[in-house]
């Protein structure tokens, strides 16, 4: 019978932490189709038009360890109920840059930058608490990989969702304001606070934390494993390739033919729908991951995935954009599905996120793997590379603004994926065996 209880309560925790997992996409996401809002309604360049994921992503840097420390003294539940008070106050916040007349104004530009610091602040300590709970409730290795992937399934249909809502909700993207995206973000808080009311009502099993020696402090940390420093490298440049894709792609497709940085000039509920597709290729990529992770590991997963956005990165910067290729979407007016015409090259942008889709649960398990008592700090300490997103998206919008040339700045992504593909072949080696870590 107590078997059966603990057997009841691991699933409900892994439920309630792959609903966490989702949360995590909708309210990140929301940030690079708001960039489209930004740069008219602020007027600003394309760097200063992502300043929505500088801030949210910007945050893990402050919040990974303090993350970490919270899970060790609080336990998870708690924080993740901590985190997600900390999401409802941000996205008040972003509500407010929209809302009392600073839509246009430099106040505006700066409480939407802080709204979006405190939301990532609650992302990361929701990704803290997600992440290891799913690896341990899994028993790590590939069981553990595998409940990371599923868990990933829902967070790329989170970010589906996102995409098509603000795609309808911008509509002609030169006259977009922030209050426009204001349905999405009570959609957000209303999501929040549900899942608020759910974790709190749901029992947890807490992993059992390492006792604080009462001798002299351990002369090593998870920082002595190499595998782990360099995973936290490939975390940061991950973000390349996971977020840079969907969002410039967006960026690209909607900006005018005569902007500063030319682009399409598509309708931008159409391009939402791209940006879902994107997702889409996630959703199916972790939906396989999550049913071959078990079986497969998660070096030969992730070293496989990397050949590939190496090569689909190469060919949409070299297919010529006059290449074109239909793609679906919606026409928002009279709800029906529509086929666009995309250049080629852009396809194979999307499908990029097939290979994204498996890569950040694989990495994780390959640099906290072996770790032992130092993966709940470990843990924090990896969400403190989740800013190298920040800086991955903030080097190609400047690659873009100085070259004015969205499709070259794609070297970024690419020189990205080549690093991760390194690590998976050799970085992600435990050299350190020796350290003891029981």
């Amino acid at each position: 019978m107590e078997k059966l209880e603990k057997k009841q309560g691991s699933i409900i925790a892994i439920l309630a932490m792959v609903f966490l997992f989702a949360m995590i996409a909708f309210v990140t996401n929301l940030c690079s189709p708001m960039a489209v809002i930004l740069k008219n309604n602020f007027s600003v360049s394309e760097s200063l038009a992502q300043v929505g994921n500088y801030g949210n992503f910007g945050a893990y840097l402050l919040m990974g360890i303090p993350a970490g420390l919270l899970i060790q003294k609080f336990g998870y539940k708690t924080t993740a109920l901590a985190a997600l008070v900390v999401g409802i106050v941000g996205l008040l916040v972003q509500w407010l840059s929209g809302s009392v007349g600073w839509s246009s104004g430099t106040i505006g530009f700066v409480v939407y930058l802080i709204g979006a610091f405190v939301s990532g602040l609650c992302m990361c300590m929701l990704n803290a608490v997600v992440n290891p709970m799913l690896n341990l409730l899994g028993g790590g290795g590939n069981r553990g990989n595998q409940l990371v992937q599923i868990g990933g399934v829902f967070n790329s249909a989170a970010a589906v969702c996102v995409y098509i809502l603000m795609g309808s909700l911008i509509g002609d993207a030169a006259t977009a304001k922030v209050s426009d995206a204001q349905p999405a973000l009570f959609i957000a808080l209303a999501i929040f606070i549900f899942a608020f009311v759910v974790i709190f009502f749901t029992k947890i099993q807490e992993p059992q934390q390492a006792a604080k020696a009462k001798e002299a402090k351990d002369e090593h940390s998870c920082y002595s494993f190499r595998h782990f420093k360099l995973g936290m490298l490939a975390i940061a440049v991950y973000g390349a390739v996971e977020v840079c894709p969907p969002t410039y792609i967006f960026s690209y497709l909607t900006a005018a033919k005569d902007a500063t940085n030319p682009g399409l000039g598509m309708d931008a509920g159409y391009c939402g729908t791209l940006g879902a597709v994107y997702f889409i290729f996630m959703l199916i990529g972790r939906f396989v991951g999550g049913m071959i992770g078990g079986k497969i590991s998660a070096k030969s997963m992730i070293s496989t995935v990397s050949i590939a956005a190496i090569i689909l990165t190469a060919a949409g910067m070299l297919l010529p954009e006059t290449m074109m290729v239909k793609c679906p979407g919606i026409d928002y007016t009279h709800l029906t599905l529509v086929w666009g015409e995309i250049p080629v090259g852009i396809f194979a942008f999307l499908l990029v996120g097939l290979c994204a889709s498996v890569m950040w649960g694989g990495i994780f398990n390959l640099a906290t793997e072996g770790l032992g008592k130092y993966t709940a700090a470990a843990s924090g300490a990896f969400m403190m590379m989740v800013a190298g997103f920040a800086v991955m998206i903030f080097i190609q919008a400047k690659v873009i603004d100085f070259t004015h040339n969205y499709i070259s700045s794609f070297i970024v992504v690419l020189l990205s994926a080549v690093y991760i593909l390194y690590y998976a072949l050799l970085g992600s080696k435990n050299v350190n065996k020796d350290i003891p870590v029981e």
